[in-house]
């Protein structure tokens, strides 16, 4: 589902990735581990096509990320950065039907899908709660709920659980191997590793930009 190869950026002093080669079969979750400041995020932006790798290339279920295959590739990715913008004013359906809706979707699909990705997030409570007064976890399960609306093959979580407490990290890996189980491939990036090793098929460690180590782990 996840090819690269050779997949550099130097943002210079020693910042950026470095001749990475990323293997990420489907159906699978995949931990993409390391440090704050190695490379994950460069990695997960090259791969939503935000930013061009300065040599290298990667695939995406087969697409190679480039200008010419970006519309086909979003529609194949859900992408859910470690920081995301809230419209605070609104309520999660509202939220959810906002952006339902810049995914075209008619009204009445808009509807029954945000039915679903608050099933599956185990959120329907919060259907007309208002985003600003969304707790830490309820907020990363509101911003997975939105990553899913247009049903993506493969989503790219970049440190899905940071700064939530053991409860709401518990939930959120069962919401991972929920998403899993419903022929999903996910990467999920992080910087602590034990959190991972209970949910993860394969992962990949990364320092100062390079990929030290990609195995199998269950």
């Amino acid at each position: 589902m996840i090819k690269t190869q050779a997949l550099s950026k130097d943002y210079g002093g020693g910042r950026g990735i470095l001749g990475l080669d990323l293997d990420v079969p489907a159906n699978t979750v995949f931990g993409f581990i390391g440090p704050n400041g190695s490379g994950k995020t460069t990695t997960i932006k090259i791969l939503c096509g935000l930013i061009r790798p300065d040599t290298g290339q990667a695939w995406i279920d087969g697409l190679e990320v480039e200008p010419r295959n970006h519309v086909r590739i979003k529609t194949i990715i859900g992408f859910l950065p470690d920081e995301f913008g809230v419209y605070e004013q609104m309520s999660v359906w509202e939220y959810l039907d906002f952006f339902g809706a810049t995914y075209r979707l008619p009204p009445k699909r808009r509807r029954q899908r945000i039915e679903e990705v608050l099933a599956i997030t185990d959120a329907t409570h919060m259907l007309d709660y208002q985003v600003a007064s969304l707790s830490r976890g309820m907020h990363q399960k509101s911003g997975i709920a939105k990553t899913l609306l247009h049903d993506p093959t493969l989503l790219l979580l970049d440190e899905p659980a940071n700064g939530l407490d053991p409860h709401a990290r518990i939930e959120m890996r069962e919401t991972i191997l929920r998403l899993k189980d419903m022929g999903k491939t996910i990467l999920l990036s992080s910087h602590i590793l034990p959190e991972l090793g209970a949910i993860c098929d394969r992962v990949g460690i990364i320092e100062k930009g390079r990929l030290l180590t990609q195995v199998t782990v269950r």
